[in-house]
Order: structure tokens, then sequence, then C-alpha cells
């Protein structure tokens, strides 16, 4: 499989489920083309809706959509959907309208369009509602199985979704279980716990720490909420170190709840790794290597951890 970005095997995914479910629709912002559900809008006019630059509204629509039985999948660049989180909060969350929020753009490897259009915050704000789960997948595998499982969840999800391609990691007979996390390499001296765009570092990480003689458990969380608490007790008590990749902010994402988690139940020493201050403008591999996601960034991070 070649490098796809999730939000292209999103638009695919979604062409495929909705020849077979005609309960499924979409809610634009303005930004079709780039959200990739521009073609199911061709296909099938009558179930896909611009509501122009107006995402309030369109979470509103979708709640509503979503309440008389339909099955909505609201989508807008991460930063433009989140940021309207009162509507989220009230219209979506507290109602537990069972709508599809699709945040596509998500962190710093959208690269030259900045921080305006990053959404390096998402995560943490949808981890405070109680209700919604996250799910970042991997690849285009991944991605695929997402969507329709996400058809068949019962009640609303945040699907976190890149423009960058993401190179395949899942293997070919993968299949994702909400809730569930997948060990693609094991090790036994650390954890890398990576989501999303960071997580192919993350293995390609291992392999500069493999010749330094440090074994590392990779691990992919396409669900940051809820996590997997089994598999991460299970890996964590086993390396006795844990360090987490995000292309998010360092507060409130995946590092945090792996934190919150350990915390309470196995105290292990974890390292966060992810957006530190502001995203800026610039290439997304260099403004990964400035924020230590690269695989280089994240393989000296380790070292340093374990004082290596």
């Amino acid at each position: 499989m070649p490098a796809k970005a999730s939000r292209a095997a999103f638009g695919e995914a979604l062409l495929d489920l909705g020849a077979r479910d005609e309960r499924i629709v979409t809610l634009d912002a303005d930004l079709s083309k780039s959200t990739m559900t521009v073609n199911f809008a061709k296909k099938y006019p009558g179930r896909a809706f611009n509501l122009g630059i107006a995402e309030s509204n369109m979470l509103g629509v979708g709640a509503g959509l979503a309440l008389t039985g339909r099955i909505p999948f609201a989508c807008s660049f991460a930063c433009f959907v989140v940021g309207r989180f009162e509507t989220i909060r009230i219209s979506v969350a507290y109602t537990n309208a069972n709508v599809k929020i699709v945040g596509t753009h998500s962190g710093i490897a959208i690269g030259e369009d900045g921080y305006s259009q990053m959404g390096v915050e998402d995560v943490a704000c949808i981890r405070a509602l109680p209700n919604i789960g996250i799910i970042q997948p991997a690849d285009e595998l991944e991605t695929k199985q997402v969507i329709a499982y996400a058809v068949e969840h019962a009640g609303p999800l945040y699907l976190r979704l890149t423009r960058q391609n993401l190179e395949p990691v899942c293997p070919p007979d993968y299949r994702f279980r909400y809730g569930r996390w997948l060990l693609l390499r094991p090790g036994h001296h650390v954890t890398l716990v990576g989501s999303g765009g960071p997580l192919f570092n993350c293995l390609e990480a291992a392999k500069l720490l493999e010749a330094d003689g440090i074994s590392a458990e990779v691990i992919n969380a396409a669900c940051i909420k809820p996590l997997d608490e089994e598999l991460l007790l299970r890996s964590a008590g086993k390396t006795g170190h844990v360090v987490t990749a995000e292309d998010h902010s360092i507060a409130g994402g995946l590092g945090g709840a792996v934190a919150e988690a350990l915390g309470e139940v196995l105290p292990t020493p974890v390292k966060r790794l992810g957006v530190q201050g502001f995203g800026e403008s610039g290439d997304a591999k260099g403004l990964y290597a400035k924020h230590g996601l690269d695989p280089a960034g994240i393989a000296a991070s380790v070292r340093k951890f374990l004082n290596r």
C-alpha cells in the first residue's frame, strides 16, 4: 500500500459506505475539497450539505439530523470544528447526538499554512467531554476500518485525520477494535506509544535505538479515548518506561491521558513528546524535527530519558 493521507482514505470509505447506507450524510463548512467529502457530494447531492463558513451552525444541523435518525459526518479542519467547542458541548455531547465530528488537517504537519490552521489543542478539548470517543487512525487500512466502525457506533465520535500522507504501519490482516491498541513491535527497555503522523517515526526511532542496544516496544494508540489500559499497563509493567509521541499540544493529549492512567494504577516514568508552544509555518519534516517528533528526535529523547 502506498502512503496516503487519512483524509483521502476517509473520502474513499465514505463513498463506499454511503452506497450501502442511506442514513449517512455529510456536512461541510465550505471545505469539502479539503476534507475530501467532495466526491460524496457529487454522487449523493441530496445527502451532502455545505453550510458555508459557519461551523457552529454545521454542528447544530448535524445534531438535528442525528436526532432524526441520520448518521451525519460533520467535517472541517480540526482547529475550526473543535474551535466551536461550546456547540459540540451542548448540541452534540449533552444530547448524546450520533454525530461523527471529523477534524482533518490535524497537527503541525499541515506545514506552510501555519498555526491559525493547525489543530493542536483539539484532543484536549474533546477529552474533557465525558461521552465523545476520540480515534486517530494510523494509515489507510486503519482509516477505512475506523470510518466503517463509526457508522455502527451509537453515539458521538471525534475522528482526527491528517493532511499529510501516512506510511502503512498496520499488518494486512489488522482489524480495528474500539478501545484497543495495536502492538506493532515488541521490546523490553521502553514503550513508545504513538498516534497519527509521528507513529511511523516511532518505528523508525526504534530501529535507531536498536543499534544502541535499546529495545523499544512500539504501540499504535489509534483510540485516544477510551485508552487501551490493559495493553498500556502490560507494556509499562514490562518495560518500566513509557514515551508518548503525538502531533498535538504537550498538554491534554495522548501523553496526558497515558500519564493519568498510569498515575492511578501503575506509577511509571512517562516522557511526553508533542508540540511545545504554538505551531508555525514551515515544511512538515522541518517542523517535526524542530519539535523532536522525527525519528532522530524521538530516539534522542528516549536515550536521554533512559540515561543511555
